[in-house]
């Protein structure tokens, strides 16, 4: 029997929608918590060519919710077991496993060349970074993001509006797994609304999730949804960029009170500072650099009142 055939005897798929999955390109960000449940239904689906990008390496502390892998796999690079998990559920596709972080100077290439984007890798800057290159490209973005016992996915760009458009200021918390903790079915649900989303966008059904916001509380075992489209874009976003794009000419303040800086130029102040050492003129630009991108944001939405440069960001996990 067509190892298929339980789907294609949906209407929605049928010969035509399987044919459609295997031609799809499909860029999965991040071999995590929720890759676990994206990657085994993608490649069960058929979906012909997957590209996963991740830089880090199976831990014993993220099993609970990162149930592709097992104790035997810590230590290993997550994408590298988690392609192979993929190839051994089906002979048919080809995974192609990235042992690398996204970076903003790599992630264009990667976005090139695929019709479909899923963020899994739970990292607003790398969130945002994304949905800027996927809104240029108008591929379609699919973003999730889990913590605690709540978390929401998301349809962006590919002619929807893009995740900055929906969500334009900077987050409220820096908080993430590590630092709030989260409860593994969560993410397992989050997850597989994620690949749903994803199977709908290639197989192009209607209503198609670009343009729809869906957010689960899972104490309260409650769902929402909210459509935005047509939301404009926000004016003046502050751009992410890779620590290797910076040069000489621009005026960049490295906002970590230690560690290495990520460029030679860079003057290191505290946030609090940085209004008074602003580039002399608006033909500079101005980096702001931290660990995460969250300290350099605030501190952007500060200053852009009273200095209407083009100001970047760079995240020194993402660079």
């Amino acid at each position: 029997m067509n190892r298929y055939a339980r789907q294609m005897i949906l209407p929605e798929v049928g010969t035509a929608g399987q044919a459609r999955l295997a031609q799809a390109r499909v860029l999965v960000i991040g071999a995590g918590g929720l890759a676990a449940p994206v990657l085994p239904l993608l490649a069960g689906a058929g979906v012909g060519h997957i590209t996963l990008v991740d830089g880090d390496r199976v831990s014993l502390s993220n099993l609970h919710r990162q149930t592709l892998f097992a104790e035997a796999d810590c230590g290993q690079p997550k994408a590298e077991v988690a392609a192979q998990r993929c190839r051994s559920l089906n002979s048919e596709i080809t995974v192609a496993a990235v042992t690398q972080a996204l970076t903003p100077a790599t992630a264009p290439a990667y976005v090139a060349n695929a019709d479909l984007v899923l963020d899994c890798a739970d990292s607003y800057a790398v969130s945002y970074l994304l949905s800027d290159i996927c809104r240029a490209a108008t591929v379609p973005l699919l973003s999730a993001s889990v913590l605690g016992l709540g978390g929401y996915v998301g349809g962006f760009c590919g002619g929807a509006p893009s995740l900055r458009a929906v969500f334009p200021d900077a987050p409220d918390s820096g908080a993430s797994c590590e630092t709030a903790g989260v409860l593994g079915p969560v993410v397992g649900m989050i997850g597989a609304m994620q690949a749903q989303m994803a199977l709908t966008v290639l197989l192009e059904l209607s209503p198609s999730p670009l343009g729809q916001v869906v957010q689960f509380d899972a104490q309260g075992f409650r769902a929402s949804s909210f459509r935005f489209d047509g939301v404009p874009e926000p004016d003046g976003l502050f751009a992410f960029v890779a620590a290797t794009e910076l040069c000489d000419n621009d005026h960049i303040i490295e906002l970590r009170a230690d560690g290495a800086a990520l460029h030679p130029a860079a003057r290191r102040l505290a946030g609090d500072d940085i209004a008074q050492h602003l580039p002399p003129t608006t033909d500079t630009r101005l980096a702001l650099c931290c660990a995460t991108g969250l300290r350099a944001w605030r501190a952007a939405e500060q200053i852009r009142d009273i200095w209407p440069g083009e100001i970047v960001l760079v995240a020194a996990s993402a660079s």
